[in-house]
């Protein structure tokens, strides 16, 4: 089995508790949804489907495909924080059973009925619906940001896991996506509690209790890297006109776009980190 400490550059239920490519561009932004049903796009959560979209959705979806790639969708995968749905389906295509939680009850129920094959539910992220020691892997990307009480997460998480298992989380890096923003400062992004850079999310998952910790970064491959192509993306956010070629690069970005490796602290733009239980 290929797993994350190779250090490669990548370019069931009797267990739970019984309570408990591109898109084309249309030119009309992130307002409009792709599909009928799919989740408003509020700039919490991303989802798939929306031409303008697609490039935070592309960075999202990569990090779901390395899970998988590196061995972890298999036996009782529990996704902490599951937003839309495409990443808890993507698992399950892969040879998990996945739960998925989710603290947003609209959230819970567009996955249940969007993607069937998942079962869906609402809990607290540091209260999960679970026998201790039943995870084979929980999965929680681009979520501990959001969160208020991160120890009693981690603490939930270890109670979760098998001994040997793993936790997979992933992180805005806070060096490259608030700069100028300091260790406990607050974001400028009004949806996150707290942002870090890749020795914090380190010394959190040791102090934690995990064991064999390694962080990996990810960052734009050849293609993208002098298109500036998330500046401009917040200067037509807020200039409120996307011009035509920005179109056409957002709509065509896919996983290829990106490469996850060794860190690179001032150049990484997510950060992704792996412990043992």
């Amino acid at each position: 089995m290929t797993t994350p400490y190779d250090g490669a550059e990548f370019s069931g239920h009797d267990r739970w508790r019984e309570n408990s490519g591109p898109v084309p561009s249309d030119r009309k932004g992130g307002h409009v949804l792709a599909e009928q049903g799919n989740l408003p796009l509020t700039g919490e959560r991303t989802v798939p489907g929306i031409a303008r979209e697609n490039y935070w959705f592309r960075r999202h979806e990569v990090v779901y495909r390395w899970v998988a790639d590196q061995g972890f969708a298999r036996g009782t995968v529990v996704e902490a924080g599951c937003g839309e749905g495409y990443g808890a389906d993507l698992l399950r295509a892969a040879g998990a059973q996945v739960l998925a939680v989710d603290y947003d009850q609209a959230v819970v129920d567009h996955v249940r009925r969007t993607y069937p094959r998942v079962q869906a539910v609402h809990a607290n992220l540091v209260q999960l619906p679970l026998r201790t020691g039943a995870a084979d892997a929980v999965v929680s990307l681009q979520v501990i940001e959001h969160l208020w009480d991160l120890p009693t997460f981690w603490a939930e998480v270890h109670r979760l896991l098998q001994p040997g298992a793993h936790i997979v989380v992933s992180t805005p890096n806070r060096v490259t996506f608030s700069p100028g923003v300091g260790r406990g400062e607050k974001p400028t992004n009004p949806f996150h509690v707290e942002e870090f850079d890749a020795d914090q999310l380190h010394t959190m998952l040791v102090d934690a209790g995990f064991r064999d910790v390694m962080v990996f970064g990810l960052r734009h491959a050849d293609r993208l890297q002098d298109t500036d192509v998330v500046g401009r993306q917040i200067a037509a956010i807020l200039a409120g006109d996307w011009p035509s070629d920005l179109d056409d690069l957002v709509a065509s970005v896919t996983c290829q776009d990106f490469v996850i490796g060794a860190v690179d602290r001032d150049g990484d733009l997510d950060l992704i980190a792996v412990g043992r239980r």
